[in-house]
């Protein structure tokens, strides 16, 4: 039925798309190829950058995600930058030739291919290398972002040092400058334990030819690009990744990439910020139900907030996606942390937090979004401050100076440092306390002058 549903999307298709699959005994997919007109078409106009993306599923399949890259690609959709989607027979040698092969058949331009960016693990570089003979081949700078990420949470460091590697790691991949990245490699070096560093495969921060290819973006740019590739490649594994039926799993991400080419600005599943419904094609073995309700409530926010707003929230509900931890609930107050300190989030209209980015510009923050995936609803024009509705503000820089208070940017400041201070203080050893504490006591006496204890 899957495959029958595969062949419905080329009659529904106004212009039929390439799509070669094979079967195997089993009547499972065991291969395919799949790039509608307006995949070729992008792919023609920007074929001299390809960044390779892969998702692998409960099968063991995986899904090859071709996508073009480079300073000429101006795309509003997070997805329209993919140009092909293939699943090889195996992932060897033969398998992956067979995969490039077809798609160069159906790609002219593939001989202007310069660049090719991959996971630094992608193994089969040799295979690689014969099909794409003049391109030269390089670990992508996302991915090398992700794969520091995860090294940084599973490696179960202090939250200071975690969020201090993090904060750098971000920074970073914004102005990936030859200087920034040797401060990254050596902060590495110094908070990383020895046994454990060769694991982070620190010198790629050091391979200046990786960098290159990122630099040219400002940090602007950069800071989108990383946004739009983490929800790509989220999108990708909420259809691919989380089913174990393939046929599935490629019939929704397909009717999915039909959907999007109709409205190529757009970002949502077509869900409705006020009802529940679900489409028909998805099914329980698709995205799972948190992950559609994630996608509504990127809807919700592109529907009632200013496209400015709704880009600093969907920032905000992108480190959501990455991982939430509902604390405790209340009948008046949630208590949420996202890999962080804990907030404390007043989720009756409008909905406020304890954390900086609310405080400063009453936005829904984070710790507000992940409430709202975590009880499965969507934001409410209600909970939103009327000045970023639809149709209020003007620009980004409104927002950032009209919320922007020197007296509350300093009370933030201080409350965050603070507390900072205290987890530190209070996770040491004696000794360390006191040394800590000495040298806090000293700066206070320097600016208040001497602290007198008062006999008892």
């Amino acid at each position: 039925m899957a495959l029958t549903m595969l062949n419905e999307l080329l009659i529904e298709d106004p212009s039929p798309p390439m799509l070669l699959y094979q079967v195997s005994k089993t009547a499972q997919l065991d291969t395919l190829n799949y790039q509608s007109c307006f995949m070729q078409g992008i792919f023609a106009h920007f074929p001299e950058i390809l960044f390779i993306h892969r998702t692998y599923n409960p099968r063991d399949k995986v899904l090859y995600t071709f996508l073009v890259d480079g300073p000429q690609v101006q795309l509003e959709s997070h997805l329209a930058r993919a140009v092909y989607f293939a699943i090889p027979a195996k992932e060897d040698a033969e398998g992956l030739a067979q995969m490039f092969q077809v798609f160069k058949k159906f790609n002219p331009a593939w001989e202007r291919v310069c660049t090719i960016l991959v996971d630094p693990h992608f193994l089969p570089l040799p295979t690689l290398a014969m099909e794409f003979p003049a391109a030269e081949v390089l670990p992508s700078a996302f991915h090398i972002c992700k794969f520091l990420q995860g090294k940084f949470y599973q490696l179960s460091l202090e939250q200071p040092v975690e969020r201090a590697l993090l904060t750098s790691l971000q920074s970073t991949m914004c102005s990936a400058t030859a200087g920034n990245l040797r401060k990254l490699y050596t902060l590495l070096s110094n908070c990383i334990p020895p046994a454990q560093l060769p694991e982070l495969h620190s010198h790629w921060l050091l391979n200046d030819r990786i960098w290159l290819a990122h630099r040219w973006r400002s940090r602007s740019e950069s800071s989108r690009y990383f946004q739009d590739l983490e929800v790509t490649t989220r999108v990708l594994s909420q259809f691919f990744g989380t089913t174990s039926s393939v046929e599935q799993g490629m019939t929704s991400l397909l009717r999915y990439m039909q959907q999007n080419s109709r409205d190529k600005a757009s970002f949502s599943l077509g869900l409705s910020p006020q009802n529940n419904y679900v489409p028909s094609y998805v099914t329980p073995e698709s995205p799972k139900v948190e992950q559609l309700v994630e996608a509504r409530i990127q809807h919700s926010l592109n529907a009632i907030c200013t496209g400015p707003a709704a880009q600093l929230c969907l920032g905000e509900l992108a480190v959501v996606q990455k991982s939430v931890h509902l604390i405790g609930s209340g009948s008046e107050k949630v208590n949420i942390q996202i890999l962080e300190d804990t907030h404390r989030v007043q989720p009756q209209p409008p909905a406020s937090c304890s954390c900086y980015f609310n405080q400063a510009f009453h936005l829904p923050c984070r710790h507000i979004l992940a409430m709202l995936s975590t009880r499965c609803q969507v934001l409410q024009p209600d909970m939103l401050p009327a000045q970023w509705t639809a149709g209020c503000a003007a620009s980004l820089d409104n927002i950032l100076s009209s919320k922007w208070s020197e007296t509350l940017d300093k009370h933030l400041a201080v409350a965050l440092l603070t507390q900072e201070v205290g987890q530190l203080l209070q996770h040491c050893n004696q000794e360390e306390f006191e040394r800590r504490y000495s040298t806090l006591r000293e700066l206070a006496d320097g600016w208040i002058g001497p602290y007198e204890q008062k006999a008892v």
